[in-house]
């Protein structure tokens, strides 16, 4: 093993291991420094691949449930939580096997430890190992933040990852937050028979995306039995003889729910404490948040981040993108683009789902841009209608004049696959226009989209192309 290197990665998530290979493929000298446990990531371990591993089998039960809604007579369907814990801990073990065969290819350097700087071009690990590069690259991701609520910290409490490992089926949990994390996962919990509560601080659900969608989840949350209680303030948060009680106030009252159980979902914070950022002249957000430019340089300018770590978005093909961004930047590859905001791709896993591409139309409000906008609902069309699957709409929005696509909203089936019908139109920068001239079979889902692209169609002009 070398102790110096062209370019030194910190953390082998997702960021951290694809900027490492493309560091490595442009011929420079490059390590992987990771001091976890289990090597493999947030995504693969404790995030994205077990969560959806979960989710999709609630779904799975949830449909059976549902067997008379289509002329089914099902019994009983019922969650076998050691059955469904062990397929996932199945499934996952393959993923982080194959990381972990990546990471130990012998493309570069893999160096087992927990880093620090202790000066802008070296790094000690915890057995005294110096480790020097010309470049380095952060993306030791996040961790489960602890926000200062009354007695929070006092009073046990799940985090994602103690509900992504249960192998019991919980009697009733309170939910702490509105976000991403705590909407799939109250969902989840749900279906597999817990009573769940959600108590949101902010008015709505699902801040990040529109009001309108957030609703739609949040009607869809309800008619499952699920309680939702958004607009709240924490007064107590308090451990009980066999679980816990939360008091708040709610519109003008002081509400109190008990539950066996607390999850903590109120949000992740980036995990750069340990990293000693200030001797490497690195700067930081209060939060830890590494501040970076468009090219994920740093404050110190040869010391790169890029995902969870950085922000601004814990999107993991973000983090990839990050990381080999930063990756062919340090090593001087010319005609790069920084990554592009009006790309933004989002879904969240509810069901209904959630998905969005492009401006938001609150964005393009802000911004004072002219645009058009046309959606359809999923309660009007053929296919989710056979499907059982009323929820939601389909939302396109264009450039008034040519009928540019500028984003796409939607809540509904599978929206997460839907939306990305959207993607490479938005990449070519295509019209309402060019999306109509494809085939769309009938009957499928993805045939929802051409409703709202033909209203926009007809309020706009297809630009000249030279055809």
């Amino acid at each position: 093993m070398r102790h110096s290197y062209d370019f030194v990665v910190i953390g082998g998530g997702s960021a951290g291991y694809n900027a490492a290979r493309v560091a490595s493929a442009l011929g420079r000298r490059v390590a992987v420094i990771d001091g976890a446990r289990r090597l493999g990531g947030l995504c693969i371990l404790r995030g994205c691949m077990p969560s959806k591993t979960l989710i999709y089998s609630a779904e799975v039960l949830h449909l059976a449930r549902s067997g008379r809604d289509f002329g089914l007579r099902i019994p009983v369907a019922a969650a076998d939580m050691r059955a469904m814990h062990a397929r996932k801990r199945r499934i996952i073990s393959e993923f982080a096997d194959d990381r972990v065969k990546q990471l130990e290819s012998g493309d570069f350097d893999l160096i087992r430890g927990r880093a620090r700087f202790v000066d802008p071009h070296t790094v000690k690990l915890g057995d005294g190992r110096r480790i020097k590069a010309a470049h380095f690259l952060v993306s030791t991701g996040s961790r489960v933040g602890v926000p200062p609520l009354p007695g929070l910290a006092a009073t046990p409490f799940w985090t994602s990852d103690d509900v992504l490992e249960l192998d019991f089926k919980p009697r009733s949990i309170v939910v702490l937050g509105g976000g991403i994390v705590a909407c799939e996962l109250a969902q989840f919990l749900s279906r597999i028979g817990t009573r769940v509560c959600i108590v949101q601080r902010r008015p709505r659900l699902l801040r990040e995306h529109s009001k309108e969608a957030a609703g739609v989840v949040r009607q869809a949350f309800v008619d499952e039995g699920i309680e939702v209680i958004t607009g709240t303030q924490v007064s107590a948060i308090r451990p009980l003889g066999h679980g816990v009680s939360v008091t708040f106030r709610h519109q003008g009252k002081t509400l109190r729910r008990k539950a066996d159980h607390l999850l903590n979902a109120l949000g992740r914070e980036p995990d750069t404490s340990g990293l000693s950022l200030p001797a490497a002249g690195v700067r930081t957000e209060p939060s830890g948040r590494i501040l970076t430019n468009r090219w994920q340089q740093t404050s110190a300018p040869h010391i790169y981040a890029a995902g969870d770590c950085c922000g601004p978005h814990e999107i993991v093909h973000l983090a990839i993108q990050q990381g080999e961004l930063a990756a062919r930047h340090s090593a001087g590859v010319r005609g790069l683009k920084p990554l592009d905001d009006s790309m933004l791709l989002s879904v969240v896993f509810t069901d209904p789902q959630l998905g969005r591409i492009g401006w938001r139309e609150s964005d393009l409000l802000e911004r004072g841009a002219e645009f058009a906008a046309a959606s359809h609902p999923f309660g009007d069309h053929g296919k989710s209608i056979l499907m059982e699957a009323n929820y939601g709409y389909v939302k396109v929005l264009a450039d008034p004049r040519g009928g540019r696509i500028l984003g796409a909203e939607i809540v509904g089936k599978d929206a997460g696959e839907l939306i990305h019908c959207f993607s490479t139109p938005l990449a070519m920068r295509a019209t309402v226009h060019d999306m109509l001239r494809a085939p769309w079979y009938h009957p499928t889902l993805s045939e929802i989209v051409t409703y709202p692209l033909e209203e926009l169609a007809e309020r706009t002009r297809p630009a000249d192309r030279g055809r």
